[in-house]
């Protein structure tokens, strides 16, 4: 790891191959200790993490509490449904009060963009903030997970690897933070797949290889990661139906074999099964979907080590 520690885990835009590395080598070196359910409870003995979420979530909260519980940590679930949050308190107020308890490290996903940046600008010096989600922003962790499980099938070497992203990309954090990881791992055939209102507006996701044919697009590709159809934050009409957009951009058997034998499909949750993929490979031998929930245990445990532990 870089002998200078990061301050909080927003973005890994400019985090820098090295430092990523070395938080993949981390997570890969506490697997065991993630799966296995051993505790390595001295890393943050006496040191509380508070969950904020202001949306829902199942893995990146589950995963996260589970990641400071084996390392020792107390957790703090916070429920903004019963808060006054919806009394209309302020993040930062609500942040501000929970510091004054003597809470060290937010873990928080929030509908908006750059507002996980702002709370941690407001927060006091010895805080620490990870970003787990902000709107259609950043995702680190799941980046990380994502690029972890890349690693562990096809190697260190991204340079040599063609990724295919398709789906809702307009919407997607968990897109953008895994485009910022893999570029600066070296990988340069990155391609991008969407009905025309569900590609990201130009420029916003870098140099890419974009298009709307799925078929041509998997031609050849070492990875396919399917993403969620983003209803909720989607325009009426950006998809004329769940039926049509699996006709287009379902990624089925039939599709899968045109990229390479051996390449792994990816999705980050949740999945809706006859929309983006196939029941056939979601469970079927090329999908490492459940690799990648598995791996986000360990790397949370990772990134919390590294910036409470001692």
């Amino acid at each position: 790891m870089p002998s200078d520690r990061l301050r909080h885990l927003l973005t890994l835009d400019g985090l820098g191959a090295d430092r990523i590395h070395a938080l993949l080598d981390a997570a890969e070196a506490l697997r065991g200790a993630a799966l296995g359910g051993q505790r390595l409870r001295g890393v943050l003995a006496g040191r509380t993490v508070c969950n904020l979420f202001f949306e829902n979530s199942t893995r990146t909260r589950s995963s996260f509490q589970l990641a400071a519980q084996r390392l020792g940590a107390d957790v703090l679930n916070f429920d903004v449904s019963a808060s006054s949050v919806s009394k209309g308190e302020s993040a930062q107020d609500t942040l501000r009060t929970l510091e004054a308890m003597g809470i060290a490290a937010f873990v928080v996903r929030h509908g908006e963009d750059g507002a996980v940046a702002a709370l941690a600008a407001a927060a006091r010096p010895r805080t620490v903030l990870v970003n787990a989600g902000d709107g259609r922003s950043d995702h680190p962790t799941q980046g990380l997970l994502d690029l972890l499980t890349i690693r562990q099938r096809k190697g260190a070497d991204f340079g040599r690897l063609a990724v295919l992203i398709v789906g809702d990309l307009r919407h997607s954090r968990v897109a953008r933070s895994a485009l910022h990881g893999l570029r600066q791992l070296g990988c340069t055939d990155l391609r991008l797949c969407a009905p025309p209102g569900l590609l990201p507006e130009p420029g916003t996701l870098g140099t890419c290889r974009a298009g709307h044919d799925l078929d041509a697009m998997l031609d050849g590709v070492d990875v396919v990661m399917a993403l969620r159809l983003q209803r909720e934050r989607m325009v009426e009409g950006s998809v004329p139906s769940p039926a049509a957009y699996f006709a287009e951009y379902g990624l089925d058997a039939r599709r899968l074999a045109r990229a390479k034998p051996d390449a792994i499909v990816m999705h980050p949750g949740p999945m809706n099964r006859g929309v983006e993929i196939a029941d056939a490979v979601a469970d079927g031998p090329q999908s490492v979907v459940l690799d990648q929930v598995a791996n986000g245990v360990a790397v949370r445990m990772a990134v919390l080590a590294h910036l409470l532990g001692s």
